[in-house]
């Protein structure tokens, strides 16, 4: 299937209830938070962005946590903070980049909620991430170079996803009409319980 005919789709009519919190997980620039709002709405569920948690419960940028105390001490706030917010009702979460690579949040993820990834090739994620500058892994590297990297050693442990979806630089929508059919193939087979008409 190529990106025209991904693009194309018409929007589909949402005929499931989330039985779980559904997590959103990929590398920086996937579109988790842009996507996960847009999800959210169309689901009428409340929208959770743990790096934005993260920040609040520290009372700093994710940047200058890892400035100030190192990789190993935000992965561990990160997880608690992960941990927190899945024991709230049933919601959208956008998860940082490096949140589904961490081992114990990750089983954390796949015990307690469905898990979505936003697979995105390295023309999309380069476009994306070159907007911000608040990318802490990124640094003063090459972006193309590190972003390599970095899906290299994590599209592996993303792949554990429940769900996958790819992502394009494209109108969010898109993406979030290819995300609800994905969930509607998923909880039809897996929850079928779960899969009753629900009002767009």
């Amino acid at each position: 299937m190529d990106y025209a005919s991904l693009t194309k789709t018409v929007s589909p009519t949402i005929s499931f209830m989330p039985p779980k919190t559904i997590v959103l997980v990929g590398l920086m620039g996937c579109g988790k938070t842009s996507i996960g709002k847009r999800l959210a709405k169309r689901l009428e569920l409340p929208f959770h962005d743990s790096d934005h948690a993260v920040e609040d419960a520290a009372g700093c940028p994710i940047k200058d946590i890892f400035e100030i105390y190192g990789e190993d001490a935000f992965r561990s706030g990160e997880q608690r903070v992960i941990a927190r917010l899945l024991d709230q009702p049933t919601h959208i979460l956008a998860t940082g980049g490096g949140s589904f690579a961490n081992e114990p949040t990750r089983d954390l993820i796949k015990e307690k909620s469905i898990s979505v990834w936003l697979n995105a090739d390295l023309d999309t994620l380069v476009a994306r991430v070159s907007r911000r500058n608040d990318r802490p892994l990124l640094g003063d590297g090459n972006q193309r170079e590190v972003l390599t990297q970095l899906m290299g050693e994590r599209y592996p442990l993303y792949s554990k996803a429940d769900i996958h979806v790819q992502t394009f630089d494209e109108p969010t929508n898109a993406t979030v009409d290819r995300v609800i059919q994905a969930m509607t193939d998923f909880i039809r087979e897996n929850y079928p319980s779960y899969y009753v008409l629900k009002s767009v």
